[in-house]
């Protein structure tokens, strides 16, 4: 079973839920509607991963996204995540009207920072941004304002239908900048909360 670092400790969840089109630059830059609900989908245990991998054969795309460690149904960590797609695949699958989980639920597909303890009030997820940049440059940066569906109430919606185990992880959604990983690459991930920084991660493409 794959593991992610809480607090220096490592944890197991059993499931990361996805959301995907949260952030409209972002739905535009792939040419996709803004959703009338959450666009949901799940990783298994398999797909998470603390290493950033290129694919010998399809091509990877990056989505940098603010990720939250789940427990009783609250937001008890938050970290950095790279829900890694294989775009063209992606694409053909959506065409057709299939299930996404050859492009979204391949293995390392779910890539983590460490994660960091919050305040247990809302203030603290709502103060929360990520930026991520690539090889120095500023590429993606993500804030609660700019989410559609906010990650409050993506844990009601989710709940409805699924349960979220202790330790699961939600990921939020990607803002605009996507783009393919390289092998050699550098990717930064830094959250913040206000203006101070919760933590630094650097993964480089093998």
């Amino acid at each position: 079973m794959q593991s992610v670092l809480l607090n220096g400790e490592y944890i197991t969840p059993s499931k990361v839920v996805c959301i995907g089109r949260n952030y409209v630059e972002h739905i535009a830059e792939l040419n996709n509607e803004i959703p009338t609900e959450p666009v949901i989908f799940v990783k298994p245990n398999s797909a998470i991963s603390t290493e950033l991998s290129s694919h010998p054969i399809d091509a990877i795309h990056y989505e940098a996204e603010l990720s939250f460690i789940i427990k009783n149904n609250q937001f008890v960590a938050a970290g950095i995540g790279l829900d890694l797609t294989k775009r063209e695949v992606q694409t053909r699958l959506k065409e057709k009207g299939l299930p996404w989980e050859r492009a979204k639920a391949f293995d390392k597909s779910a890539v983590f920072s460490e994660f960091v303890l919050l305040k247990h009030d809302n203030d603290s997820v709502q103060s929360l941004s990520l930026v991520l940049l690539i090889n120095d440059q500023i590429i993606q940066q993500a804030n609660y304002d700019l989410m559609i569906y906010k990650p409050v109430d993506i844990v009601k919606q989710v709940s409805e239908f699924m349960t979220f185990e202790n330790n699961d992880i939600l990921m939020t959604g990607t803002p605009k900048g996507v783009g393919k990983i390289n092998k050699g690459d550098r990717f930064t991930g830094q959250l913040f909360a206000q203006d101070k920084l919760l933590l630094t991660k650097t993964w480089t493409v093998l």
